[in-house]
């Protein structure tokens, strides 16, 4: 096979051609036309999770898509996943067969997403039991309470350590003060979808609250064992103690029933529980105008049941059931070291634990400890020039020591026109299951198969990634454009591997341990445009296109088909005079593998739409929709005998 020019592709280079253009365009040049920051300080919106400082759009160190209230609203969507559909670069799956309903960036490389990071208003949501998988964490928050969602498409292990080695998503919820008084929802349409949703809000004295419950249910894939029912709680507090601290408090409760299993003999049709619960406390101090100080301390439980019997042999069962729990607590300090430099810096303390006899084949509980040192500075060489420069000391009881800088220049060529370009490291540390799996199917004293024994031979997979990018807000359609290209080379991937071995002087055969094995590059562009060209009117266009080169052959055919290697979506949205919207939205990819098909490639088609109309009841506003999700074939999902098919649902809500 081919061997990889390690070499930054001819195409990056084409942005640096653009500068020239815009520059020669714009009539801009150092010695005659100053450029003043003032240009660019129009209506620009405000990211705070790329580099924990808050930044606006263009001086991002990094590629983000921004989903706010009204696109969520507007876009039909019943869960997290399905809108991450939408942002270039991503795939997703609605099956509950592995966990919950997934989303992952560049390439699904097993059954889990775990090689990005999710946070729930700073908070890590990862499943510590399930092989750090986000799909739980995507499902813990209803659509309704969420402010917007910022998904940084690249590597940020920089800004918040391990899982956040190809992206972040960060879920901002709604600021309490917003959502107070009474607020109800309901879903009712094809295929068992029932949702619904209370919440209430008030206020007492200093401080604001939240209280939400809700349900979403459906019956899955067609193919699949569905019956599917998610069931949250949350409930958030915003306390402002004096004029300069801030107290938040965060508590809630997500339960996962799902149907699961295809009828073969080790897999079983059965039905699974996941449970989770946390507690996060905030505390936010303001020291002086130029420096605040906020500390975080985050506490999540987790419970998962997965049991089967195995029909063949009397009192033998296929268990996948445990538990586990973290903790962590993080400083942080944000101040201004001079006009041109803000800076940000802190630690973080975390704990993880599992404790499961049956996948571990002990009671004890597995304690993994990480310490995490991060730094982040923001430099304006000149009023058109800003370079970010960060780096993440962490260090694992598990994997030791890893470091992850990151080193972007932006360049604003022109008012409204910014280039970037840099570089970053970054790294994933191999889960608990992926070092100490231990399975073994035993009955009556005996062990008849080890299905998996992990030796602990594994290190942290890397990817340095390389991107040059741009950014352009224009009066044309009220829109803006970002392209990323970039080169991102893994080395190390994490793989499952097959061997034999003696164990207790019994023999056994292809046993699963986990290994280091290949390692490949991922070349490609992302573009997104969005504009609003009329009154009333939303469109959106994203694309994104991917090469993988490996040095050598890879261990499987399959890794080669992970990812599509173009995909694009459209939305389009118009809100009427008379208080109608409609919205509609169209996915398109190449083909590519699915989870659990082995050679099996699915090409994605799919076409949604959605009509609502505004009402009002007494003070409240509320709205009555009718959505209908691809409009068209069924499309293939997870496995190759599960299709989604097309769902009509109809809503109503009212709002507080």
């Amino acid at each position: 096979m081919k061997k990889i020019n390690t070499a930054l592709p001819r195409q990056l280079f084409s942005l640096l051609g653009l500068a020239g253009l815009l520059h020669t365009t714009a009539g801009w040049a150092q010695g005659n036309v100053a450029v003043s920051e003032n240009d660019f300080l129009d209506e620009m919106p405000i990211v705070l999770s790329v580099s924990r400082l808050p930044q606006r759009l263009d001086e991002t160190p990094g590629a983000v898509t921004l989903l706010d209230r009204d696109m969520i609203r507007r876009s039909g969507a019943r869960d997290v996943p399905d809108l991450l559909r939408l942002v270039p670069g991503f795939q997703t799956s609605m099956s509950f067969e592995a966990d919950a309903p997934q989303a992952s960036y560049h390439g699904v490389f097993g059954h889990y997403s775990g090689r990005i990071q999710v946070l729930v208003d700073g908070r890590s949501v990862y499943s510590t039991y399930v092989a750090g998988s986000v799909a739980p964490g995507l499902m813990s928050v209803a659509l309704e309470d969420i402010e917007r969602i910022e998904v940084l498409r690249g590597s940020n292990s920089v800004a918040y350590g391990a899982r956040a080695m190809l992206g972040v998503v960060n879920i901002v919820t709604r600021h309490t003060a917003a959502t107070l008084g009474a607020s109800a929802r309901v879903n009712q349409g094809e295929n068992g979808i029932q949702d619904t949703r209370l919440g209430l809000g008030w206020r007492l004295q200093n401080s604001s609250m939240r209280l939400g419950v809700d349900q979403q249910g459906d019956d899955g894939l067609t193919g699949a064992n569905g019956h599917n029912r998610v069931r949250r709680v949350n409930f958030r507090s915003d306390w402002r103690t004096l004029g300069d601290t801030d107290v938040q408090l965060r508590a809630g409760w997500m339960d996962i029933d799902a149907g699961r299993g295809i009828a073969e003999l080790h897999e079983p049709l059965r039905d699974t529980s996941y449970d989770s619960s946390f507690v996060q406390v905030d505390w936010n101090k303001v020291l002086s105008p130029e420096q605040d100080l906020a500390l975080m301390f985050a506490h999540n439980q987790e419970s998962y049941r997965d049991i089967s019997p195995f029909p063949l042999i009397p009192g033998l069962n296929f268990d996948f059931s445990g538990t586990a729990r973290n903790d962590s607590l993080t400083a942080q300090h944000t101040l201004r070291l001079s006009p041109a430099v803000r800076m940000v810096w802190g630690a973080e303390l975390r704990r993880e634990s599992v404790t499961s006899l049956p996948v571990y084949n002990t009671s004890e509980a597995l304690v993994t400890d990480f310490t995490r040192l991060f730094a982040h500075a923001e430099w304006r060489l000149r009023p058109d020039l800003l370079l970010n420069a960060g780096a993440m000391a962490e260090h694992s009881s598990a994997s030791g020591a890893s470091l992850a800088p990151r080193l972007m220049l932006n360049w604003h060529v022109a008012p409204g026109q910014t280039l970037r370009a840099g570089m970053a490291r970054s790294f994933r540390p191999p889960s608990e299951f992926e070092t100490s799996g231990d399975v073994r199917y035993a009955a009556n004293g005996k062990v008849f198969e080890i299905f998996y024994l992990a030796r602990g031979n594994v290190a942290p997979e890397k990817v340095l990634t390389r991107e040059l990018g741009y950014y352009g807000s224009f009066s044309w359609l009220n829109s803006n454009l970002d392209v990323r290209l970039f080169d991102e080379v893994m080395s190390g991937l994490i793989q499952v591997k097959n061997y034999d071995a003696q164990v207790d002087g019994e023999s056994f055969t292809d046993i699963r341990d986990y290994v280091n094995g290949d390692s490949l590059t991922l070349r490609g562009l992302e573009l997104q445009w969005a504009g609003r060209p009329w009154p009333g009117a939303q469109l959106g266009f994203n694309h994104s296109y991917t090469k993988l080169f490996f040095p050598n052959p890879p261990t499987k055919e399959t890794l080669a088909s992970t990812m599509p290697e173009s995909a694009s979506s459209l939305f389009f949205s118009q809100q009427f005079s008379n208080g109608w919207t409609f919205s509609m939205s169209h996915q398109n990819s190449n083909p590519f593998r699915l989870q659990r098909t082995g050679n099996y490639k699915q090409y994605i088609s799919r076409t949604d739409w959605r009509l609502s109309k505004t009402l009002l009841v007494g003070r409240n506003a509320g709205e009555i929709a009718l959505t209908v999700q691809n409009q068209g074939p069924a499309q293939a999902d997870f496995y190759k005998s599960f299709a989604f098919e097309r769902r009509a649902y109809v809503s109503l809500r009212l709002d507080n």
